[in-house]
């Protein structure tokens, strides 16, 4: 049982990461523009702290759509292909993005490797910057585990993935063919 709820926790974590990172710079900026507003008061972080929360919460959500597989692609050069030529030209594209991610991982560790022997504060927070640039091995690392389940979830376990895309579409035309007039 709880087992279960564990499963479902890591399968959507990064969309309850994307949930919180929202909510608080959502927050921010409201109490920002408010107090700016209302007493001519400004949060001298506020703007900086919104910006790095908006931009982990990027990473995140592009973490989480690997998990959907809704990243966008160009497919209609497959259709044409036998099915398992298809298959097999998806699993080379995945395979390429999976290079990139890893060279994204091991360039932005050398990075943040060269931002902690030299470090770069940032200007409200003086937070080092190489705490802020995490978001990119962490996400890019995600990622890839995602891609890779993705695939095993497709390919190996014959999970159907449906598209994101096609979902909202279905749902969309569910809702008005049964409110229409007959």
């Amino acid at each position: 049982m709880v087992l279960k709820y564990v499963v479902k926790f890591l399968d959507n974590f990064e969309s309850y990461i994307c949930q919180v990172l929202l909510g608080f710079f959502v927050t921010i900026l409201f109490l920002q523009i408010a107090l700016r507003v209302c007493f001519n008061y400004v949060i001298p972080w506020s703007e900086e702290i919104s910006r790095f929360a908006f931009v982990w919460f990027v990473f995140f959500g592009a973490a989480f759509a690997a998990r959907l597989a809704a990243h966008n692609r160009v497919m209609i050069q497959f259709k044409i292909l036998p099915k398992i030529v298809q298959d097999i030209s998806i699993i080379f594209t995945d395979l390429i993005w999976i290079g990139f991610n890893l060279i994204m991982i091991k360039k932005s560790v050398e990075v943040i490797r060269d931002l902690t022997e030299f470090p770069y504060m940032s200007p409200a927070l003086e937070w080092s910057m190489a705490y802020v640039y995490w978001i990119f091995p962490i996400s890019f690392g995600l990622m890839t585990i995602r891609i890779i389940q993705v695939d095993v979830m497709k390919y190996i376990l014959k999970v159907d993935i449906k598209d994101v895309d096609k979902v909202d579409l279905e749902e969309a035309k569910e809702l008005v063919t049964d409110k229409a007039p007959e």
